[in-house]
């Protein structure tokens, strides 16, 4: 029974541009220790159905995410890892968290603040150049 105790649920949030696909190696070393793992796709990432377009606001790009968290009971607490962007709600169920290559959050700014202090003008867009293609 104490190993039980030990067993921990992982929600486990892919990164901008990513998909639920880049936990493929971490998710099954969880579950084969044991823990149960949620690994979602955000709105408009991996297989979620919705487009670009639809998406107005954070809240609709972490919408799979927040549904997630409240669907876990209140006396449930996970362990939330996040990658680069991966958002951080729900701190009353949230056991403890980790951010992979993230912007941490604080209790002030809204979670776009690092985005939005970037002056995305200045930075040169992909290109093809110094590749034969």
């Amino acid at each position: 029974m104490e190993g039980e105790k030990q067993k921990k649920h992982f929600v486990l949030v892919h990164a901008a541009c990513h998909g639920s696909w880049c936990w493929y190696k971490l998710k099954p070393l969880l579950e084969a220790a044991g823990h149960h793992v949620t690994a979602m796709d955000l709105s408009a990432s991996g297989i979620n159905p919705k487009s670009l377009d639809e998406l107005q606001t954070f809240s609709d790009y972490t919408l799979p995410l927040l549904k997630v968290m409240e669907s876990i009971s209140p006396d449930e607490k996970v362990v939330l890892v996040g990658h680069s962007l991966g958002s951080m709600k729900y701190p009353n169920k949230i056991y403890v968290a980790v951010f992979v290559t993230a912007f941490m959050p604080d209790t002030i700014h809204a979670p776009s603040f690092v985005l939005d202090k970037e002056d995305l003008s200045k930075k040169r867009a992909f290109s093809n150049e110094g590749f034969d293609l």
